[in-house]
């Protein structure tokens, strides 16, 4: 019979394309790794790498064993820890991804707490602004901004978490030098150099509300001045002066109070976005999992009302 070990070590070498480093990936010695891939490709009867002098690759049969691997492991996993009971202490490990700004922001104030009431839980988290394999990366959150369909077109599960506004800011003395107080118009406001952040330029227009309930397409007329990937580097160069950037108002909402920075756009309201958890699709999520994501939505909950009564 095959064993679970030898199938993480096969697991391994197709993720790294190495036995070299897939043995110090797992922990084992090169020659333990081959060996056991060798026992592997005997018991099944077909070769499942090609192999050259600088990379291990994966035959078509191998490619195929691969994701059937990769699902039976998840299965033995999920398995492992529902035997464990559901009124012991969460244990292992619990790897996180997430972006930057919303990771220093919104998840770390939130994961302080999540570690204080589970110890024995170790805690790995990555910041990502591009998408990431969950699977293939071994993740199990990720913590993403988006639209639903398009998370869910990458074959996970997701479950809302927050809301929160966009809001285009600008800084106090770049509206100043055009002589204006504010911003009246969505005509006048691309008088302004704009700070394009690169997800959102691939929205073809925004359906904006007025103060009288009224709707709006917004579309941003010719290209920004500056493009970046980071809204932290955005909000950087609002505060400059070099523009107006659309941030979203958990960032901002400081520099909106204490007047570092300025509703561009006070009449009217952009819509509202969602923050989601993801989690690969494959059968129940594992328990460390389902506790983080319940307590994570009840912590930005009531994040998000003590800010709403600070506003008022």
């Amino acid at each position: 019979m095959i064993s679970l070990g030898r199938l993480e070590i096969f697991r391994a070498v197709v993720e790294t394309g190495s036995f070299t480093t897939a043995a110090a990936r797992i922990g084992q010695a090169r020659a333990v790794v081959s060996f056991n891939v060798k026992q592997l490709e005997g018991d099944l009867g077909i070769p499942l790498f090609s192999r050259t002098t600088r990379r291990v690759v994966p035959t078509a049969a191998g490619e195929r064993f691969y994701a059937r691997c990769v699902d039976m492991l998840e299965t033995a996993r999920l398995a492992i820890e529902e035997a464990r009971g559901e009124h012991a202490d969460l244990t292992g490990t619990l790897r996180l991804t997430t972006t930057v700004e919303y990771g220093l922001t919104r998840i770390v104030p939130a994961l302080q707490a999540f570690m204080c009431l589970h110890p024995a839980l170790r805690i790995q988290i990555e910041t990502h602004s591009l998408e990431t394999d969950l699977v293939r990366e071994r993740f199990d959150v990720a913590i993403r901004l988006g639209e639903l369909s398009r998370l869910r077109d990458l074959g996970y599960k997701a479950v809302r978490l927050d809301t929160f506004e966009m809001r285009p800011v600008i800084a106090p003395d770049l509206l100043a030098a055009s002589g204006r107080k504010r911003i009246d118009t969505l005509a006048a406001l691309d008088d302004y150099p704009r700070l394009g952040h690169r997800r959102l330029e691939q929205v073809p227009a925004w359906d904006l509300k007025d103060s009288a309930g009224g709707s709006h397409a917004y579309r941003p007329a010719g290209e920004p001045c500056l493009l970046a990937d980071n809204a932290s580097i955005l909000r950087a160069f609002a505060l400059r002066g070099a523009g107006f950037a659309l941030l979203p108002q958990w960032l901002v909402q400081d520099d909106l109070a204490k007047g570092r920075l300025l509703d561009a756009l006070p009449d009217y309201r952009f819509p509202a976005q969602n923050v989601y958890a993801l989690y690969p699709a494959a059968g129940q999520p594992p328990r460390k999992v389902r506790s983080w994501i319940d307590f994570v939505k009840a912590h930005l909950a009531r994040s998000s009302a003590s800010g709403s009564e600070r506003s008022a």
